[in-house]
Protein backbone atom coordinates (compact mmCIF):
# COMPACT_ATOMS: atom_id res chain seq x y z
CA UNK A 1 0.00 0.00 0.00
CA UNK A 2 1.65 3.34 -0.88
CA UNK A 3 2.18 6.01 1.98
CA UNK A 4 -0.62 8.36 0.53
CA UNK A 5 -3.45 5.64 0.90
CA UNK A 6 -2.02 4.42 4.62
CA UNK A 7 -1.95 8.19 5.33
CA UNK A 8 -5.95 8.65 4.40
CA UNK A 9 -6.55 5.57 5.99
CA UNK A 10 -5.53 6.87 9.40
CA UNK A 11 -6.91 10.63 9.18
CA UNK A 12 -10.20 8.50 8.53
CA UNK A 13 -9.21 6.56 11.49
CA UNK A 14 -10.05 3.23 9.98
CA UNK A 15 -7.75 1.38 12.54
CA UNK A 16 -8.55 2.94 15.47
CA UNK A 17 -12.88 3.67 15.23
CA UNK A 18 -15.69 1.86 17.11
CA UNK A 19 -18.42 4.20 15.17
CA UNK A 20 -19.30 5.25 11.88
CA UNK A 21 -21.53 8.05 11.43
CA UNK A 22 -23.49 8.74 8.00
CA UNK A 23 -25.16 12.25 7.52
CA UNK A 24 -27.41 12.77 4.63
CA UNK A 25 -27.55 16.38 3.76
CA UNK A 26 -29.86 16.33 0.79
CA UNK A 27 -31.13 18.04 -1.01
CA UNK A 28 -34.41 16.63 -1.16
CA UNK A 29 -35.12 15.60 2.52
CA UNK A 30 -33.74 18.77 3.90
CA UNK A 31 -32.32 22.37 2.71
CA UNK A 32 -28.76 22.03 1.74
CA UNK A 33 -27.80 24.68 3.88
CA UNK A 34 -29.45 23.60 6.86
CA UNK A 35 -27.80 19.74 6.26
CA UNK A 36 -24.05 21.41 6.05
CA UNK A 37 -24.74 23.04 9.60
CA UNK A 38 -25.52 20.54 10.66
CA UNK A 39 -22.15 18.27 9.03
CA UNK A 40 -19.74 21.38 10.16
CA UNK A 41 -21.62 21.05 13.81
CA UNK A 42 -21.33 16.99 13.11
CA UNK A 43 -17.39 17.22 12.70
CA UNK A 44 -16.29 19.86 14.92
CA UNK A 45 -17.97 18.23 18.35
CA UNK A 46 -16.81 14.60 17.48
CA UNK A 47 -12.95 16.29 17.12
CA UNK A 48 -14.07 18.15 20.48
CA UNK A 49 -14.83 14.86 22.29
CA UNK A 50 -12.33 12.65 20.90
CA UNK A 51 -15.01 10.38 19.99
CA UNK A 52 -13.60 7.18 18.01
CA UNK A 53 -15.91 7.74 15.22
CA UNK A 54 -15.19 7.73 11.30
CA UNK A 55 -17.69 10.25 9.59
CA UNK A 56 -18.78 10.53 6.04
CA UNK A 57 -21.45 13.13 4.67
CA UNK A 58 -23.81 11.65 2.03
CA UNK A 59 -26.01 13.37 -1.00
CA UNK A 60 -28.64 11.07 -0.62
CA UNK A 61 -30.40 8.14 1.47
CA UNK A 62 -33.52 8.65 -0.67
CA UNK A 63 -35.83 8.91 1.77
CA UNK A 64 -36.19 12.48 0.49
CA UNK A 65 -38.05 13.69 3.33
CA UNK A 66 -37.83 14.20 7.21
CA UNK A 67 -33.73 14.85 7.37
CA UNK A 68 -30.84 15.07 7.40
CA UNK A 69 -30.78 11.74 8.42
CA UNK A 70 -27.98 10.19 10.58
CA UNK A 71 -27.32 6.64 10.51
CA UNK A 72 -24.64 5.19 13.65
CA UNK A 73 -23.14 2.06 12.66
CA UNK A 74 -22.08 -0.33 14.38
CA UNK A 75 -25.70 -0.25 15.90
CA UNK A 76 -27.49 0.65 12.42
CA UNK A 77 -29.42 3.12 14.02
CA UNK A 78 -31.11 5.75 12.14
CA UNK A 79 -32.39 9.40 13.10
CA UNK A 80 -34.56 11.64 11.19
CA UNK A 81 -34.66 15.65 11.79
CA UNK A 82 -30.87 16.18 12.81
CA UNK A 83 -30.45 19.33 14.01
CA UNK A 84 -27.21 20.89 15.99
CA UNK A 85 -29.20 20.43 19.53
CA UNK A 86 -30.40 16.80 18.31
CA UNK A 87 -26.95 16.06 17.32
CA UNK A 88 -25.65 17.00 20.65
CA UNK A 89 -28.29 14.73 22.52
CA UNK A 90 -27.75 11.91 20.45
CA UNK A 91 -23.84 12.72 20.92
CA UNK A 92 -23.86 12.82 24.73
CA UNK A 93 -26.57 9.57 25.12
CA UNK A 94 -25.90 7.45 22.60
CA UNK A 95 -22.62 7.98 21.36
CA UNK A 96 -20.50 9.00 24.17
CA UNK A 97 -23.23 7.37 26.56
CA UNK A 98 -24.27 3.91 25.08
CA UNK A 99 -28.06 4.53 25.18
CA UNK A 100 -29.94 5.28 21.87
CA UNK A 101 -32.17 8.66 21.92
CA UNK A 102 -35.64 6.57 21.73
CA UNK A 103 -37.58 9.24 20.32
CA UNK A 104 -35.98 10.44 17.55
CA UNK A 105 -34.60 6.37 16.20
CA UNK A 106 -36.85 6.28 13.25
CA UNK A 107 -35.27 2.36 12.16
CA UNK A 108 -32.53 -0.03 13.09
CA UNK A 109 -30.79 -2.46 10.61
CA UNK A 110 -27.04 -3.28 11.95
CA UNK A 111 -26.76 -5.39 8.73
CA UNK A 112 -26.13 -8.78 10.96
CA UNK A 113 -23.02 -7.34 11.54
CA UNK A 114 -23.68 -7.72 15.78
CA UNK A 115 -23.73 -4.31 16.70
Amino acid sequence: MNEAIQAGLTKAGVATAERHLFLCIGPDCCAPADGERVWEYVKQRVRETGLKAMRTKAGCFRICSGGPWLVVYPEGIWYGGITQDRFERILQEHLLGGKPVAEWLVARNDLHCGG
